[in-house]
């Protein structure tokens, strides 16, 4: 595998494309890559948005369904020296630092309170593995939408945006 990955997130905003790191966050990137292939994000939405903080997707459907992923969750890998800093992509997860499945999220701004800090539950923090190399307007109008709540969920985009497709670049 090529240590720099090409991907477009062609979304009903724009398109964003990344940079994936797999010489730093293999097991990040593998999983992302095979699910991408498998055409998993194809209309998923970004389901969590907060300007200034971030925008997630990659695991709702646009009627706030949840997409099995059908992975088994991954190591975290946030020990790999990639902050999370403004357009890095990082995988979302629960509180268990290895649950993340297929869910990411791109930083809207710096947040290195998310960053690894040690091998502990707190410590973990969440790992980056690419970055936004082109798009990042389209990140900054997704993170200026109106949100509200839906259902159980916070920050839900009052109109969806979808992620129409994730597709790797050879």
């Amino acid at each position: 595998m090529e240590t720099l990955i090409a991907v477009v997130i062609t979304t009903s905003l724009g398109d964003i494309h990344l940079e994936l790191d797999s010489q730093n966050a293999p097991i990040t990137v593998q999983n992302f890559v095979d699910l991408a292939e498998k055409n998993y994000y194809d209309n998923t939405i970004f389901h969590r948005v907060i300007n200034n903080f971030m925008v997630q997707g990659g695991g709702l459907t646009a009627d706030m369904k949840t997409k099995p992923s059908f992975t088994a969750p991954i190591q975290n890998e946030a020990n790999n020296g990639l902050a999370n800093n403004r357009g890095t992509i990082a995988m979302a997860r629960t509180n268990d630092p290895h649950s993340a499945t297929s869910q990411f999220f791109i930083n809207h701004k710096d947040n290195s309170f998310l960053n690894f800090t040690s091998e502990s539950t707190r410590g973990w923090g969440y790992t980056v593995f690419g970055k936004v190399t082109e798009g990042m307007d389209i990140v900054d109008t997704i993170a200026e939408v109106q949100t509200g709540n839906v259902m159980q969920y916070q920050d839900v985009p009052l109109e969806p945006i979808i992620i129409e497709s994730v597709k790797i670049i050879q």
